[in-house]
C-alpha cells in the first residue's frame, strides 16, 4: 500500500505541474497577444494614404467585388481573404488603389478593417512562435525569447499592417509549423493512429494548403514538412518491431493528409477565384481564347468556319499570349519608317484584316481561300498592306528577320511585297477539310512572303513606348514553327452590303463554330502555367529590389511611402536579424565541429541534450534553408520582405540556442540573461519606430540612423 500511494502522490504532483504549467503558458499566451497587438495596431490609420503593394493587393479587392476577372502571380486565398474584409468593411470596389500616395479619406475608403486584418495575422504569428518553442520541448524562457523578437521585428510590424499577402502568408506558415510539432508529439505519447493523431496530421495537410494558397512561397513549407516526414517514415522502416503492413500504413496516411489534402485545398481555392470572377475584365488577355470564352462579356457568337476572299477577319498568333496581328496608325521610328505591324492582346478594330487575291481586291464571286493560295492582307482602318522587305526590323537587328510593316497609299495598287503564301501545317483532325481549306479555328497555318521567302513571326520581345509596349513582329526565314503559326479567329459575320460587293459574304446555311469551353480542371492547370510563366518574366528591375545574399545581414530595406518628413521604410531589427543570423552560423560549426570528433572517435552526446537541440534546431534550420536557398534561383524581382518566412525559423534557431546555452543555468540567471536580450531588442526596436510607423523624425535623427552606408532611407524630404 505505501508503494501504490506513493506512485498516486507522484502522479498527483505529476498532474497538478503540468496543469500550473499549462495555466501559465495560457498567461503568456494571452499577454503576448494583448502586447502584441497594441505594437501592431498602434496608429494603425496612417499613413491615411495607399502604401508600396496596397496598390496591387487592394486594387485586386476591388476587383473581386466588381467581379471582374484579373490576373495575378499569386495563388488567391490570402487577396480573398482581404476581399472579403474589404466587402464586409463595406468598401464597394470604386476606388482603384492606382498609385501609391493616393488619399484614402477623401475617397471614402474602409482601408482601417482591412488593414487591422491583416495586422491580426502579424499578431497571431507571436503566440504561435511560443507555442513552438513549448511544444517542441523548450523552455519558458527562451519561448518568450523567440516569441518576443517575433513581436519586435521592425520589419515584420511594417510589413504585417497594411494591406499585404505577407502577413497571412507567415501566420500560416507558423501555425502549420506548429501542427506538424504537435503531431510530431502525438508519436512519443501515444501509439499511433488515435484520433488526435490523425487530428494533427490532418491539421497539417489543411495549413500546407492554406499556405501553399496564399503564395507559392508555401511550397517551402510543403518541402520543409516533407523533408521531416521522410526521415520520420525512414526511422520507422528501421524499426523492426514495424512489419511492412504497419508501415504502410503509416505511409497511406501521411500520403493522404500531407498531399492529397493540400492539393484538395489548393485547387478548391481556385474553384472559389473562378466563381467569384465570372466576368471579362482586365486579366483577359493573358488567358488563352478558351479560357476567355468562360467570362460573361466576352463570349463569342458561332462564326462561319469558311473563309472566302473578302472576309474581315482576326489573324491570331499560336505560340504566343500576344494575341492578334495589328496594326495602328503610327511609324517606326527606324528602317523603313512605315506604319508598325504589331501583336495585341485585346480584341480591337485595329486587328481587322481582309484577305484578297493576289492580283485582285473585289472578289465577283464567293471563292475559298486555300493551302497554297497567294494572298494579300489589307488592314481596313488605315487602307494599307502587310507587306515586308529586306530592312532590319527595330528590336531584332538579325539579318535572317525582315521587318512587317502595313505600306500604301490611295493611288498605289501594291507590290509584290504584299504577297504571301497561305501554308496549312495543321488542322483539326476531326474536320479533314481543314488541311486543304482555311478554316476558322481549325486550320493552323504559316504565311510566307513570296519574294523573301520567310514566315510571319512573333515572340515574347515588347516594343519601346514608340511602339505602345505590343510586342514584335517580323518575318523570319529558316523560323520554328511554333512562333510563325496563326489560326483564324472567330469573327462577326457581317450582312451583305447593298452595292455588289461580296466581302464577307459566306452561305447562310454555311457551319458555324466557336471556341470549346473548358472545364475546372483545364483552367486551373492554364490559370498556373500562365502565373508561372508571368513571374518568370518579372525581371525588370526596381530601386528597392534586392538579392538574396543580401538579406540575412539587412544590407538594406525597401521604401514604402513618404510625406512631409515621414516615411514608411520596410527595415527590419538589426539586431534581431544579425543574432539569428549569427545563430544559424553557429550551428553549422557547431554541426561540423561534431562530425570531425566523431570521425576521431570522439562522441560527445551531453546527457541526451546534443540529440535533444540537435532535432529541433535541426528541423528549424532546414526550414529557414528551404524558405531562402530556392531565392539564388529566381530571376524575378526580390525584396527583403521575401526573407521574411525564413527569418521566423532562424529566430527558432535562435530560440533553441539560447536555450541550450542556460540550460544549466539556474531560473534567476536564466530570466536575467532573457531581460537583457529582450530589452536590447525592445531598445533597437525604439529607435527605429518613425520609420516602421511613419513617424516623423529629424534630418539630423534619420543620418545617425543609417547604421550600414546601403541603407537608403530618405532623409531629406
Amino acid at each position: 500500500m505505501d508503494y501504490d500511494s506513493k506512485v498516486l502522490k507522484a502522479r498527483q504532483r505529476r498532474q497538478s505541474s503540468e496543469a500550473a504549467a499549462r495555466k501559465r503558458d495560457w498567461r503568456i499566451t494571452i499577454f503576448l497577444t494583448l502586447w502584441a497587438s497594441y505594437i501592431r495596431l498602434w496608429k494603425i490609420w496612417q499613413p491615411s494614404s495607399v502604401v508600396f503593394d496596397e496598390v496591387h493587393f487592394g486594387g485586386f479587392a476591388s476587383k473581386y467585388i466588381k467581379t471582374r476577372f484579373f490576373m495575378d502571380v499569386h495563388p488567391p486565398l490570402a487577396k480573398m481573404l482581404i476581399a472579403l474584409v474589404a466587402k464586409l468593411a463595406g468598401f464597394d470596389g470604386s476606388f482603384d488603389f492606382k498609385d501609391i500616395g493616393k488619399d484614402y479619406i477623401e475617397n471614402g475608403v474602409p482601408y482601417v478593417p482591412i488593414r487591422v486584418f491583416c495586422a491580426l495575422n502579424g499578431i497571431v504569428t507571436v503566440p504561435i512562435a511560443y507555442w513552438t518553442m513549448r511544444s517542441s520541448g523548450h523552455s519558458v524562457a527562451s519561448a518568450v525569447v523567440a516569441a518576443l523578437m517575433v513581436c519586435y521585428e521592425n520589419g515584420l510590424i511594417t510589413n504585417n499592417r497594411h494591406i499585404l499577402l505577407d502577413p497571412i502568408l507567415l501566420s500560416f506558415t507558423a501555425a502549420t509549423t506548429l501542427m506538424w510539432i504537435n503531431f510530431h508529439n502525438q508519436q512519443h505519447k501515444q501509439v499511433p493512429f488515435h484520433s488526435w493523431w490523425y487530428f494533427w496530421l490532418f491539421m497539417t495537410g489543411l495549413g500546407l494548403g492554406l499556405t501553399a494558397s496564399c503564395k507559392w512561397v508555401g511550397l517551402f513549407t510543403i518541402a520543409t514538412i516533407g523533408v521531416s516526414t521522410i526521415k520520420n517514415l525512414w526511422e520507422i522502416w528501421g524499426d523492426t518491431r514495424v512489419d511492412l503492413r504497419l508501415f504502410a500504413r503509416h505511409f497511406v496516411a501521411r500520403a493522404a493528409c500531407l498531399i492529397v489534402v493540400p492539393i484538395t485545398v489548393y485547387m478548391i481555392m481556385f474553384g472559389i477565384h473562378f466563381h467569384s470572377l465570372p466576368n471579362s475584365g482586365d486579366g483577359n488577355g493573358f488567358m488563352s481564347p478558351e479560357f476567355q470564352q468562360t467570362l460573361a462579356g466576352h463570349k463569342l457568337a458561332d462564326t462561319p468556319i469558311d473563309i472566302a476572299y473578302g472576309s474581315k477577319v482576326y489573324i491570331r498568333h499560336i505560340a504566343t499570349r500576344g494575341g492578334y496581328l495589328h496594326s495602328h496608325p503610327h511609324d517606326y521610328p527606324t528602317g523603313s519608317k512605315q506604319q508598325q505591324v504589331t501583336l495585341y492582346p485585346h480584341r480591337d478594330n485595329n486587328n481587322w484584316w481582309t484577305i484578297y487575291k493576289k492580283d485582285s481586291e473585289e472578289p465577283t464571286e464567293i471563292e475559298y481561300v486555300k493551302h497554297g493560295d497567294v494572298v494579300r492582307l489589307m488592314h481596313p482602318d488605315s487602307n494599307k498592306r502587310l507587306h515586308s522587305h529586306d530592312h532590319r526590323p527595330p528590336m531584332t537587328d538579325l539579318d535572317y528577320h525582315n521587318e512587317v510593316s502595313a505600306y500604301g497609299f490611295p493611288s498605289f495598287g501594291g507590290d509584290a511585297n504584299d504577297y504571301w503564301r497561305v501554308e496549312i501545317v495543321d488542322h483539326d483532325k476531326r474536320d479533314p477539310e481543314s488541311k486543304d481549306r482555311l478554316r476558322t479555328l481549325h486550320s493552323k497555318f504559316r504565311l510566307v512572303h513570296v519574294l523573301q521567302n520567310c514566315a510571319l513571326f512573333s515572340h515574347a520581345v515588347k516594343l519601346p513606348d514608340w511602339g505602345w509596349g505590343q510586342q514584335e513582329v517580323t518575318c523570319i526565314k529558316n523560323g520554328k514553327l511554333p512562333k510563325t503559326m496563326w489560326y483564324i479567329d472567330p469573327r462577326k459575320q457581317n450582312k451583305r452590303p447593298e452595292s455588289h460587293y461580296l466581302a464577307f459574304l459566306v452561305p447562310a446555311d454555311t457551319e458555324r463554330v466557336n471556341y470549346r469551353m473548358p472545364g475546372f480542371l483545364s483552367k486551373f492547370i492554364e490559370l498556373n502555367k500562365v502565373m508561372w510563366d508571368v513571374n518568370k518574366g518579372l525581371t525588370a528591375s526596381h530601386p528597392y529590389d534586392s538579392r538574396p545574399e543580401s538579406w540575412p545581414l539587412l544590407r538594406r530595406g525597401i521604401n514604402f511611402w513618404g510625406k512631409d518628413n515621414r516615411h514608411l521604410y520596410l527595415l527590419g531589427n538589426p539586431l534581431i536579424y544579425w543574432l539569428s543570423t549569427l545563430s544559424i552560423a553557429t550551428y553549422l560549426c557547431l554541426k561540423l565541429i561534431f562530425l570531425l570528433l566523431e570521425k576521431r572517435g570522439i562522441r560527445l552526446e551531453f546527457n541526451g541534450l546534443r540529440r535533444f537541440y540537435d532535432e529541433s534546431a535541426g528541423f528549424f534550420l532546414v526550414g529557414w534553408a528551404l524558405h531562402y536557398f530556392p531565392f539564388y534561383l529566381m530571376g524575378r524581382q526580390l525584396f527583403l520582405h521575401h526573407y521574411m518566412p525564413a527569418l521566423y525559423f532562424a529566430i527558432l534557431v535562435f530560440g533553441v540556442g539560447f536555450d541550450m546555452i542556460t540550460v544549466r543555468l539556474v531560473s534567476k540567471k536564466r530570466i536575467v540573461l532573457a531581460t537583457i536580450l529582450i530589452v536590447s531588442c525592445i531598445a533597437v526596436y525604439r529607435e527605429f519606430i518613425p520609420i516602421t510607423y511613419g513617424e516623423p523624425w529629424t534630418k539630423g535623427s534619420c543620418m545617425r540612423h543609417k547604421w550600414r552606408s546601403t541603407w537608403d532611407f530618405d532623409c531629406v524630404q
